[in-house]
C-alpha cells in the first residue's frame, strides 16, 4: 500500500461543526505544520469560501459527496484517517464507514447515534479487523468526556485502592450551550426510526446494545427518566439525553477491556438538578419535557411542525459568542468492590456540543493518525480503548479540558 498524502482529511469540512473543527486545526497545525491535512466536501465553491473565512488558503482540498462511493474511495486512499462531521450518520454515513472499511483506513465521528452504532459493529466489525481499519465512533462531547471520564476515574481507582470502581454515577453539573440542526435532526431521525420498528425500540432500551456479542453483563442497569433523588450527589436528578449513547459507548469499553470495571460493573448518568423542592420541580420537569419532545418527534404531523417552526434547521447552531461563553462540568462517583469512594470531575470551557466537540474531534483524530497499526489492529474502538491517557493529556493541554480527583 502507499503512503498516503494526509495524515487526516476533514470530510464535511463545510457543516457547522466541520467549520469550527476547520477553524481549530488552523489554529492548531497551521497550513499543515506538524500535521499534514485537507478538507473535504461536495461543494468546491463552498469548500474555497471556507478557506478564505479561515485564512487555510494552503490547506488542500478534495471533492467528494457522501453518497458517491467512488468520490470516497478516491478520497479515503489519500490518507491514515478520516473525520467526518457529515449527519446525520444514520441517513448519510454509512458508504464512508464502507470505503473506510474496505481500504483499511482509519475513521472517526462525532455521532451520537445508538441505533447507527450498532449497524455498523454488526455489518463491518468483521472486514474492518480483517483490513486493518480502526473505527471510533463518538468521538465529540458524546463520548469523549463520558468514556474518558470513567476511564480516568477507573485509573485512578486502581493507584489509590488497587481495584476498579464497580458502581460510577455521572453528574452533569453545568452544561451551557447550545443545539445545532444537524444534532437536532439526529434525535428526529432516532425517534422516527423507533417509532416503525418494536425492534429498535427493544434495542434501544438495552444497557449493553453495543457490546460485542459473547459479552456476559447481565447486571441491571439505572435508566433516569424522571425526578430522583441521590444519596450520594446529595440532591434530585433529572435525565441527561446523551445519557443514551454515553452509557452504551461505557459498557462497551468495559467489554473491550476485558471487563478491567468488572462483571458486575453498573454506570449511569443524570442532570444535577439540585436541593429541595425547586429541585425535584426541576428534575420532573426536564422529565416530562424529554418525553414530550421524543413522542412528538416520533409522530408524523407533530414532527413537521416542529422542523417547520421550532427546531433549528441543518447548518444553524450558536453563535461565535454563545460558542466562547458556553462549558460544561461532569462529576463522576465511584465505589469500589470493597466499599472505598473516588470523585472525579471533567470539564470543558466552551460550548460542549461545538466549541468542545471540534477540538475533541480533532484531538482524537491526531491521536487516532500517531497510533501504529501493530498497537492497535483493526476494528470498532471507542475512545477510552483507542485514545486512552495520550488523548487525555492532548485535551488538557490543547483543548481546555481538566481531568482531576476532587474528592477521595
Amino acid at each position: 500500500m502507499s503512503t498516503p498524502t494526509y495524515d487526516i482529511i476533514l470530510f464535511g469540512a463545510t457543516s457547522f461543526v466541520g467549520d469550527i473543527l476547520t477553524a481549530y486545526m488552523m489554529e492548531q497545525y497551521p497550513n499543515g505544520e506538524g500535521i499534514a491535512w485537507a478538507i473535504a466536501g461536495r461543494s468546491e465553491n463552498k469548500l474555497n469560501e471556507l478557506k478564505v473565512r479561515h485564512n487555510a488558503q494552503a490547506i488542500p482540498h478534495i471533492i467528494a459527496d457522501a453518497a458517491n462511493p467512488q468520490q470516497l474511495e478516491a478520497m479515503v486512499k489519500q490518507t491514515k484517517v478520516v473525520v467526518s462531521t457529515v449527519g446525520p450518520y444514520a441517513l448519510y454515513g454509512e458508504p464512508l464507514v464502507k470505503a473506510c472499511v474496505e481500504n483499511g483506513v482509519d475513521y472517526c465521528d462525532l455521532t451520537g447515534e445508538v441505533q447507527w452504532y450498532k449497524r455498523m459493529v454488526d455489518k463491518y466489525e468483521t472486514t474492518a479487523k480483517q483490513k486493518g481499519a480502526r473505527i471510533v465512533h463518538c468521538s465529540g462531547f458524546d463520548s469523549i468526556p463520558s468514556d474518558l471520564g470513567v476511564y480516568y476515574l477507573q485509573q485512578q481507582a486502581l493507584k489509590q485502592y488497587g481495584e476498579p470502581c464497580v458502581d460510577v454515577k455521572l453528574g452533569v453539573a453545568k452544561l451551557k450551550g447550545g443545539a445545532s440542526g444537524g444534532t437536532v435532526a439526529s434525535m428526529v431521525n432516532i425517534a422516527k426510526e423507533a417509532a416503525k420498528d418494536s425492534a429498535l425500540r427493544k434495542e434501544l432500551k438495552n444497557p449493553y446494545s453495543i457490546c460485542p456479542s459473547g459479552h456476559g453483563f447481565t447486571k441491571r442497569q439505572v435508566n433516569i427518566s424522571g425526578a430522583v433523588y441521590d444519596d450520594d450527589f446529595e440532591q434530585w436528578l433529572g435525565p441527561f439525553v446523551m445519557a443514551a449513547i454515553n452509557t452504551r459507548v461505557v459498557h462497551r469499553s468495559n467489554a473491550l477491556a476485558n471487563n478491567a470495571y468488572g462483571n458486575e460493573f453498573s454506570y449511569s448518568e443524570a442532570m444535577l438538578m439540585g436541593k429541595g423542592g425547586k429541585g425535584k420541580t426541576r428534575a420532573r420537569n426536564m422529565g416530562w419535557g424529554l418525553g414530550a419532545f421524543m413522542v412528538l418527534a416520533a409522530i408524523g404531523p407533530t414532527r413537521w411542525l416542529l422542523e417547520k417552526f421550532i427546531l433549528p434547521k441543518p447548518g444553524e447552531g450558536p453563535t461565535p459568542k454563545e460558542q466562547l461563553e458556553g462549558c460544561f462540568e461532569y462529576r463522576f462517583i465511584g465505589k469500589t468492590q470493597s466499599g472505598k469512594k473516588l470523585s472525579v470531575k471533567v470539564t470543558g470551557n466552551r460550548d460542549p456540543g461545538y466549541g468542545c466537540t471540534a477540538k475533541m474531534l480533532g484531538q482524537a483524530a491526531v491521536c487516532l493518525a500517531g497510533i501504529k497499526k501493530e498497537e492497535k489492529n483493526g476494528g470498532f474502538w471507542t475512545p477510552a480503548t483507542i485514545y486512552q491517557d495520550d488523548l487525555i493529556e492532548r485535551l488538557i493541554a490543547k483543548s481546555g479540558l481538566t481531568f482531576e480527583v476532587i474528592d477521595s
